[in-house]
């Protein structure tokens, strides 16, 4: 560190103010180094922090300084990994690091601090510790029986459905809260020439599709993403479904479907200024069961068609694509819809990777196979088996037990060496 920092020897926490020097030993900043000695670091070892100045210039020095001193970049989640392997935080909260760096809103930055807190630790930590529990007393009964009763049947079926219950409600909120940590899905469907790319542009406020008067001019799913409100919203842009003769144009109407039977929340487009015809009613039909938006385009060329509307579109928005006021109303129709999906209170504990909801749904599946082993009045012993099955999964999610191949794909998430 002498070969970059000039000035007081460092001392444990102790902000020191000095010179930065350059790999050639000139000074080029004045700055702070901040020593922290282990294991009372973030990553559990002896770190040294520099504070300089945000000029990019002297930041890339002193980077060039720190490299030629022996020095090396970290890898991606490096840091993190660090504190992982000695025990400053478990394996759910490393991934929430990665959540927060990802975080696009506050309900997102929201969520990771809660698991980064140790919210999902402590939950499974409590469910480990009732099944933990249970099969040492199964245990002590098999091993000295003349000595430890049974525990009672109706008892351990409690104990087990209330597992079986929490593991549920935390699967349960999987879903609901990915959408609030990766965007809800939008597919803009509609048929040709009705201002889907034209609304997808000035959504983004940016020219991003390509306009055309000619129908078909789009032939396959573009995605983008924008805040509205609080919530990601990833919005596609697809091909007008209708029947063609050209293979391209029948592969982008193909995939316009797959966009739509995908997508959280239907935004139809429908040209307004046209009657409805059957087509369209097709559309109309199709989409009834969805969440969805339904917007009348075109309203400065004519509202035939929104005059021709039925009672399931009462609510459908009328207006233009070049109007702000019809785009505010299309994002408030977006936000209100969200809103009728019922949400997960991510401040509590919960299940943020594809990871841990793969894990918790097979403790739950071994510890269902438990309970309907004892609902048959099978011996005790048997349901052993699959309590340490969900055992192991608990410790899955902690990373208690975790393979190089499991950490590996976990800190690839990360982009920079936090």
């Amino acid at each position: 560190m002498a070969r970059v920092f000039r000035g007081p020897a460092l001392r444990d926490r102790i902000a020191t103010y000095g010179e930065i020097l350059d790999r050639d030993g000139v000074p080029i900043d004045r700055g702070i180094a901040l020593a922290m000695d282990g294991p009372r670091s973030a990553t559990g070892e002896d770190t040294v922090e520099l504070h300089v100045h945000g000029s990019p210039v002297v930041a890339r020095e002193t980077l060039r300084a720190l490299l030629a001193a022996g020095a090396r970049l970290a890898g991606p989640g490096e840091f993190t990994r660090r504190a992982f392997l000695h025990g400053k935080l478990d394996l759910s909260a490393a991934e929430a690091v990665a959540d927060a760096i990802d975080a696009e809103t506050r309900a997102a930055a929201r969520a990771a601090l809660a698991n980064l807190s140790g919210a999902l630790r402590l939950e499974i930590a409590r469910q480990r510790e009732r099944v933990a529990r249970l099969v040492e007393e199964l245990a002590g009964a098999i091993d000295y029986p003349d000595e430890v009763p049974e525990p009672e049947r109706a008892d351990v079926a409690a104990r087990l459905q209330a597992s079986i219950d929490a593991l549920a409600a935390l699967c349960a909120d999987w879903e609901r809260g990915r959408m609030v940590r990766d965007g809800v899905s939008v597919a803009i469907v509609g048929p040709p020439n009705a201002g889907k790319s034209s609304l997808l542009n000035a959504l983004l406020g940016e020219e991003r599709a390509i306009v055309a008067e000619i129908a078909g001019t789009t032939r396959d799913v573009l995605e983008d993403r924008l805040v509205i409100g609080e919530v990601v919203v990833r919005v596609a842009d697809t091909a007008g479904l209708r029947e063609s003769d050209d293979p391209i144009e029948r592969i982008g109407v193909e995939r316009a479907h797959r966009a739509l039977a995908a997508a959280t929340i239907v935004l139809l487009v429908i040209d307004g200024s046209q009657a409805i015809d059957a087509q369209v009613e097709t559309l109309l039909q199709l989409t009834r069961e969805r969440q969805r938006v339904v917007f009348f385009n075109k309203a400065d060329l004519g509202g035939v068609g929104f005059a021709q509307r039925a009672p399931a579109e009462r609510d459908a928005i009328n207006g233009s694509t070049r109007d702000p006021l019809t785009l505010a109303a299309i994002r408030t129709a977006i936000v209100e819809t969200i809103g009728t999906i019922p949400s997960a209170d991510l401040t509590r504990p919960h299940l943020a990777s594809v990871r841990q909801a793969d894990i918790v749904a097979r403790a739950q599946a071994a510890l269902e196979v438990a309970h309907e082993t004892l609902l048959t009045s099978q011996p005790l012993d048997l349901l052993v088996p699959d309590l340490l099955a969900a055992i192991a999964a608990f410790d899955e999610v902690t990373g208690a037990v975790a393979t190089e191949s499991v950490l590996d794909g976990v800190f690839s998430r990360f982009c920079v060496g936090k």
